[in-house]
Parts: C-alpha cells; structure tokens; sequence
C-alpha cells in the first residue's frame, strides 16, 4: 500500500504545490505516494460556509469550529483508518528527522492545517489530533508547514530517492550536521579543494568528514552537539 496523504484545507489549491515537482513530483507519477484535498468548508451548514468563529472568553482574532472539523476529519480518515491524524500547530513537538522516517515506514497521514489564531481543542482531543510544528515561528496557516513536513517524508520512501546511502550522511541522520562538500573546478576563486579529498586515501576522508561534521554541529548547534556528544557516553 503506497503512503497516502490526505490534507484538510481551507486553500486546497496550494496543494500539491512543490510536491509535485523534483523527487517526490516523479514519486508521485510513479505511484510511490499519494495525496488528496479535502475542503474544510464543504462541512459547513450555513450558506456563507463559515467554518469559524469568535474565541470563548474573549480575545483577538477567529477559531477554527469543533463541529465543522470534526464532519472534515471523519470524512477523510472513518474510524478504521490507520493513518495518524495530524495537526500542523505552532505549539506541536518539533517535527524531526525520527518522525520522519517513522512516518515514511507507515500508510500514510491525515493533515489538517490550521488557520486563524486556532482549533478548538475539543476536536483536538476527540479526534485524538498529534500536534506537530516545523519551527519556532509563526506562518499565516498550516499548509506551507504541511508541504514542508511532506517533502521530508516523501523523500525516505523506499524508491524515491535513486541513491538512499545519500541520505545515510544527511544533516540529522547521525545526529550531526553535514559535512562540507566540494566538486569541481579544483580551485574556485583561490580556494582550492582540502587535499584530504583527493588523496584516494578512503579512512584520512571518513575522518576528515567526520571531524567537520562535528565541528560544524559544536559551533552551530549546541544542543544536537550535547545530545551527541551524551549518546557517544552511552555507548562508552
């Protein structure tokens, strides 16, 4: 069965937007994935098809209704759908490269984007909606996250990627950033590739891009570095 994504929108013409180009765009042809639209406002009873309303207690802005999202989600994904429901939310757990490969290994993902200043929590809990963010900023809805979340996913499906040992030595994968990369010309400007590269010696480059990685992720991201540098403890 081919991972199927199904996404809840109020702007289901955004979709499939850069998923249909590249990698996945060819996934996509090939029928190694799938992805459908559904239009939050087709569930709304009222003419305008309002799908939203004032915030109890009072406050800024509109909030996504319980009852309208609730008929969406149950449209989409019936009781017997094995697929995890996910909300694309500001105050999620950060999506991560884990959740990506355990979503990729699975049937697919329900996807509702959220809009306005939120969702009603109760629809939340009923429908037992996963929260997940894709950074510490805020985006005028929950699409661009949902595409974003999306190509990450697509990418680790078996067949998607020509050459998956590529991705063996991504960013994250090793809870490191990546190491520098270099091609053609041999020199650029008076910048010349590291000798180290060229050398043929195969055990010199693994440690030189072993010693890059490490030091790139010490001086830009201190808190992967802390969680590295705590599993190489472990293991010891």
């Amino acid at each position: 069965m081919a991972f199927k994504a199904t996404i809840l929108t109020l702007y289901p013409d955004m979709f499939p937007g850069p998923l249909g180009q590249s990698l996945s765009g060819r996934a996509l042809e090939k029928g190694l994935w799938d992805i459908e639209t559904s239009q939050i406002r087709d569930f709304a009873a009222d003419k305008h098809r309002s799908v939203d309303d004032t915030p109890a207690g009072g406050g800024a802005g509109m909030v996504l209704r319980a009852d309208i999202l609730a008929k969406a989600i149950d449209a989409a994904a019936p009781v017997e759908d094995p697929r995890p429901r996910i909300l694309m939310s500001p105050r999620g757990k950060p999506f991560t490269q884990a959740k990506a490969h355990q979503l990729a290994e699975g049937p697919g993902a329900v996807i509702v984007c959220g809009r306005f200043e939120g969702v009603d929590q109760r629809v939340i809990e009923t429908r037992q909606l996963e929260e997940i963010s894709i950074g510490d900023y805020i985006l005028s809805g929950g699409e661009i996250g949902a595409i974003t979340m999306l190509d990450a996913i697509v990418r680790l499906i078996p067949g998607v990627m020509g050459n998956m040992e590529s991705a063996d030595t991504e960013s994250f994968e090793t809870g490191l950033l990546e190491h520098p990369h270099y091609t053609r010309p041999a020199e650029f400007e008076g910048l010349t590739i590291p000798d180290v590269l060229t050398s043929g010696n195969h055990k010199k480059i693994h440690e030189w891009r072993l010693a890059e990685a490490e030091r790139l992720t010490r001086e830009r991201r201190s808190d992967l570095w802390y969680a590295y540098m705590a599993d190489d403890d472990d293991v010891d």
